[in-house]
């Protein structure tokens, strides 16, 4: 089932900017700031900010940089040169007041209760499998590897290109807006399912896995795509590995590719 939380927020995004120009196109007078580009910049950034409960600072920067744009423009007797400052002050202090916290503990939790839903399910053929958190060497590694279990990338206006080597993957979250990401799992390793929410607007999102992992798409697009560009692989014996990728494409898309 496609994510509802995603599909919800990506309706009203579209009513909203549907609205504003019905209500221009007959005739009612509004001011021509609300059609521009740091408006619009304002709305995307509130829209990733509530679907992901503002749990990442991609949605501030987003609406910072089209507030300061939206006065510059509607209000003709303030020199925005001027207060920028204080301004990005005060929003940056408002920030960290309302920042929620970071939800680790609770995406900890999910996780166990995955994975001990795998081992019922396989009969216990996840216990023989030998992990590494990803903060230490491997037997067969030549020197320390440092990675984070758990990914997030905010990319906005510019782009990355991720590389994940934890053996402990436990998923992570994606956001492209005008923008974009590579992701590179092929040296990463997880057991049982992981999950990876995307969401691209305007951006795009390239995501590499190895063979024989199991890839279920959920992601809402809307004048976007996800494609599944992988080459066709004979299934690889004894691995279960689920990645569910979930999210919205909204003037953006998602691909998923192997080597």
């Amino acid at each position: 089932m496609m994510n509802r939380s995603g599909k919800v927020w990506a309706g009203l995004f579209i009513v909203v900017i549907g609205s504003l120009l019905l209500l221009r196109n007959v005739g009612l007078d509004l001011p021509g700031w609300l059609f521009s580009w740091s408006t619009l910049l304002i709305a995307i950034g509130l829209f990733v900010g509530f679907k992901h409960n503002f749990r990442n600072s991609g949605w501030f920067v987003m609406v910072l940089i089209g507030t300061y744009f939206t006065l510059d423009k509607a209000i003709d007797d303030i020199n925005m040169s001027h207060v920028v400052l204080p301004i990005m002050l005060v929003c940056l202090g408002f920030y960290l007041i309302v920042k929620p916290k970071s939800d680790f503990g609770n995406r900890e939790r999910k996780w166990k209760k995955r994975e001990e839903k795998w081992r019922n399910r396989f009969g216990g053929q996840a216990d023989s499998f030998q992990t590494y958190s990803g903060d230490e060497p491997g037997p067969s590694d030549e020197k320390k590897t440092t990675s984070n279990d758990h990914l997030e990338s905010v990319n906005v206006f510019g782009g990355s290109q991720q590389n994940v080597f934890s053996k402990n993957f436990k998923g992570g979250e994606i956001i492209a807006v005008f923008g974009g990401c590579d992701l590179n799992l092929t040296q990463a390793d997880f057991e049982g399912e992981i999950i990876i929410d995307v969401t691209a607007i305007f951006g795009g999102c390239k995501i590499i896995i190895p063979p024989g992992w199991q890839v279920k798409p959920e992601v809402t697009a809307i004048f976007g795509g996800m494609d599944d560009k992988r080459s066709i692989q004979p299934a690889v014996e004894g691995q279960n590995k689920m990645l569910i990728i979930r999210g919205i494409a909204l003037f953006g898309g998602v691909d998923i590719r192997n080597y």
